[in-house]
């Protein structure tokens, strides 16, 4: 029951991919089936299915007991906070015995205070920002089984910060956000300075529009990780809590302890009943005793097991949706929310480490890459492998980020005979035979890389290469290992074009390491010294400065040129915004729960009906 959005700047974290599992021929339909069949599967599903978004509501006091059960695709590859940065399943896992200093309120549309308290001051005539923090009572790491009880203090922030995540060594994805760009374009890093031990402040060189979004982390028990580094330096931070680790000697102060792990099997989670949030009746959340998580491998076991009723929630895919709401007599409710605030994108790699290949040279043009949204069906997709249950994505910020522009919009929209035309424009044409070839007569070819571990299936790809097929270009849809992805995507750099998620910009300046040039995934060419292209140049220059303006109006015109910048660059092209459905086991009092696009499902204080 782990929250479901993060703030963290660990975009690799929050990576999620289009699972492409089925390679069979995708049925082409007319644009009259596409709108009939997208009308009727909303209707008809909404219809049967409940909405309730959370809103702000009180939650009542619930009671303690029951076991939890859920699933994780893969096992994990450490127990190390620092190492887990880097593999989805094992920060899902260290996530649960942590918390985060604040939280944002989607529906206040405001900072709140989480395990910390804070207050923003401004001195405008030296120009710097201070957030004071305070931590609030009654965090402790404790282990499970064990009354030992040690208090949380400021050190576990300010000790990371700067030794860990603010030590290039480690190469921490939180690395490129400790540093404010000055006005005259040097770099100065933000300073986490303690004052006692529960009261320290983050001092910016430079008053920033969104100091928590830069400052909001989590914690890490740093007298067991500044032992290790002063006794052995980096490896021996990095060595600490490997997977051979005896998870009883994990500290937790999130609301779970690790109970015990075993490979290929499952993960058993204890109930932290020391954890800081209550109830009104001064009751720690969350309710279950225990929570399992079955090591699975694939949706298809998922939602096997959800069918045969060992696992308490299950997310359809687009294949299983009928399936699932038709069952719903089978002790379970399905509830909605109505197209989700991120999207997968389609991007392409620009590394000059490939410079020697042709695709390398197709993929530097920008008049291709916007060949490549015009052939982007998405209406194809929605129909067929959303069941009309979609929407096209033709913004950059979904409309819950506070400097959306409806106004601003994708060009590059659907359209093969504009595809083909700027094709011509870059210096592409196609031979007697109808094949695409760039100006040096090579036959324009690549490779569409996917996940392979999850299934919401490979349609999507297919329909991609389909539609580019009818001008003559080849794409080969390769299905690969997600953690092979994410090495190739942050160390090798060999893939071509790939399709992946990385989470909303609910924020604007959310994504340090994805949107300047610098960045470690700066996906299409990350780690630049220096801006490779005066576009780029331009984009690190509009985040910095949209990032350091406070003023509402001045810096909407900012984030204008930036959404608008990269909407026609189109390095990363947005594919299509999903309706969600989420399934929940009837068992659970449900009076707590809530589900939406913004907030997830919250399940964390449902309790066991007795």
């Amino acid at each position: 029951m782990k929250k479901n959005w993060s703030l963290t700047k660990t975009a690799a974290a929050a990576l999620c991919c289009t699972v492409l599992a089925s390679c069979q021929k995708v049925p082409e339909m007319t644009l009259e089936q596409i709108d009939e069949a997208r009308e009727k599967s909303s209707r008809e599903f909404f219809t049967a299915t409940k909405s309730k978004p959370y809103q702000g509501q009180e939650f009542a006091a619930g009671q303690v007991g029951g076991e939890w059960n859920g699933a994780c695709m893969g096992d994990p590859k450490t127990f190390n906070f620092l190492v887990a940065e880097r593999d989805a399943d094992s920060a899902g896992i260290m996530e649960q015995t942590t918390d985060w200093l604040f939280d944002y309120d989607f529906y206040k549309r405001e900072w709140i205070p989480r395990a910390a308290y804070f207050k923003i001051e401004t001195d405008e005539a030296r120009d710097v920002l201070t957030v004071h923090v305070t931590l609030r009572d009654g965090l402790y790491w404790s282990f499970i089984n064990s009354d030992k009880k040690i208090p949380v203090t400021s050190d576990d922030i300010i000790w990371w910060h700067n030794e860990v995540a603010g030590d290039e060594r480690f190469q921490s994805s939180a690395y490129s956000g400790q540093f404010v760009t000055m006005k005259d374009g040097s770099s100065r890093r933000i300073q986490a300075v303690k004052i006692d031990d529960k009261n320290f402040d983050f001092v910016f060189p430079r008053i920033v529009a969104d100091p928590l979004l830069t400052t909001n982390c989590a914690f890490r028990p740093c007298w067991l990780y500044k032992e290790a580094k002063e006794s052995g330096g980096a490896d021996a931070v990095k060595n600490l809590f490997g997977i051979d680790s005896d998870v009883a000697a994990i500290p937790s102060m999130g609301m779970w302890f690790i109970e015990s792990y075993s490979p290929g099997q499952r993960l058993v989670f204890a109930r932290n009943d020391d954890y800081w949030q209550k109830d009104s009746a001064s009751v720690s959340i969350p309710y279950p005793k225990k929570m399992v998580w079955q090591i699975i491998g694939d949706q298809n076991t998922s939602y096997l097991l959800f069918t045969q009723g060992k696992l308490e929630t299950y997310s359809p895919t687009p294949e299983n949706l009928d399936d699932v709401i038709r069952g719903q007599d089978k002790g379970y409710t399905v509830f909605n929310a109505d197209g989700s605030v991120g999207a997968q994108m389609w991007s392409f790699n620009q590394n000059p480490k490939n410079s020697a290949e042709p695709f390398y040279e197709w993929f530097c043009k920008k008049e291709f890459r916007q060949a490549m949204s015009c052939l982007l069906n998405r209406d194809r997709i929605i129909a067929q492998t959303f069941r009309g249950l979609a929407y096209p994505k033709y913004d950059f910020f979904p409309n819950g980020n506070p400097f959306y522009n409806p106004d601003i919009q994708l060009e590059y929209k659907f359209d093969l005979k504009k595809a083909e035309e700027l094709l011509n424009k870059a210096g592409f044409a196609r031979s007697s035979d109808g094949t695409m070839l760039d100006a040096k007569k090579r036959p324009v070819e690549f490779d569409l890389t996917i996940a392979s571990t999850a299934n919401t299936s490979n349609d999507i790809a297919q329909i991609i290469s389909d539609e580019c097929k009818k001008i003559g270009i080849k794409v080969n849809v390769r299905q690969t290992d997600f953690q092979k992805m994410v090495e190739s995507l942050t160390a090798t750099f060999d893939w071509q074009s790939i399709i992946i998620g990385l989470g909303a910009n609910l924020f604007p300046s959310q994504g340090s390491n994805v949107w300047p040039s610098n960045g470690n995934l700066h996906l299409w060419h990350p780690f630049q010294k220096k801006p490779a292209t005066d576009w780029e140049a331009r984009l690190d220059y509009l985040y910095n400065e949209g990032s350091y303006t406070s003023d509402k109006e001045a810096a909407q015109k900012i984030w204008d040129e930036y959404q608008r910048l990269i909407l026609e660059q189109c390095p990363m092209i947005y594919l299509v915004r999903p309706a969600t459905f989420f399934a929940i086991r009837d068992k659970w009092n449900l009076t707590n729960f809530y589900y939406d696009n913004l907030n997830g499902s919250k399940t964390e204080w449902v309790w066991l009906e007795q």
